[in-house]
């Protein structure tokens, strides 16, 4: 089992680089992966967690925590499709790629928020369609020459996107969601699964249905990743043999603070308890 670390991006720390220092902090225990949380309005339910606090960019963070790191992986855990545009996130994430060696881990998903929808005038009722689209363009820009695209939201011919990434042909797509939309959507667009807070059973459940709609896409080894976001303090050691045992080759653990004491803490502790950089 690899073990990851979602930093507190998203939780009202006023020093960003006291976030950053906990990646550090993750990446000398032996941590294999730590990510970051992406929203862009502090609406909804963000604002009720954290009014008017801050809620750091997740790219940017992300980038900074690259910079002051050199082994782990880097994940977005996730990127919200909708309030995006896959030409410059693909010019973004590719630039990312090569400056941190080819760490990127790209999680990406639908949103559930539509109060930020529509202060963005971003996609909501259609974002599944949009979304789909989206992976497609970012796919043919990373991995072809010059792309052309007919789509309902994207349009193009002769688009050029350089640098390509560093991790051929393209960093891992991960896709997060537990619905079977999402789930059709690892098996036909991504290469891994990021689902949150779903039991081994419900992993196991849902699994088929990713594998059936790789197999009609024609496609194989689909997840070849599933990463498992839960909280910390839940993840025993038995409970981390049980997602082994369904398949799950990452927990990817947070503390729902934004504490730097008791997360630093938790993290020696988490890493001690489950063996990790023993």
């Amino acid at each position: 089992m690899r073990y990851g670390f979602t930093v507190p991006n998203n939780f009202g720390v006023d020093d960003p680089a006291e976030v950053v220092a906990l990646a550090v902090e993750a990446e000398q225990l032996g941590f294999d992966s730590v990510w970051v949380n992406h929203h862009v309005l502090n609406v909804g339910y963000v604002w009720d967690r954290l009014g008017e606090q801050p809620y750091h960019d997740a790219l940017v963070t992300l980038t900074w925590m690259a910079a002051h790191t050199s082994q782990v992986r880097l994940g977005t855990s996730v990127l919200v499709m909708p309030y995006l545009h896959p030409m410059v996130l693909a010019k973004e994430l590719a630039t990312l790629d090569r400056l941190s060696g080819g760490r990127l881990v790209v999680g990406l998903g639908v949103g559930s928020l539509p109060e930020e929808n529509a202060l963005l005038g971003a996609e909501y009722d259609d974002r599944g369609r949009l979304s789909n689209e989206f992976i497609e363009v970012l796919d043919l820009l990373w991995t072809q020459p010059s792309a052309d695209y007919r789509g309902h939201y994207y349009s193009f011919e002769g688009a050029v996107s350089s640098p390509k990434p560093l991790q051929q042909p393209r960093p891992p797509i991960l896709i997060g969601g537990n619905r079977p939309p999402a789930l059709r959507r690892v098996g036909r667009l991504g290469d891994g699964w990021h689902p949150m807070m779903l039991s081994p059973e419900s992993v196991a459940k849902r699994l088929p249905v990713i594998r059936e709609a790789a197999e009609a896409a024609g496609r194989s080894g689909i997840p070849s990743e599933v990463s498992v976001r839960r909280t910390a303090n839940e993840v025993t050691p038995e409970l981390a043999a049980s997602y082994a045992a369904v398949g799950v080759t990452e927990l990817v653990v947070s503390w729902n603070t934004g504490d730097i004491a008791e997360i630093s803490e938790g993290l020696a502790a988490f890493a001690a308890e489950h063996g990790i950089g023993g």
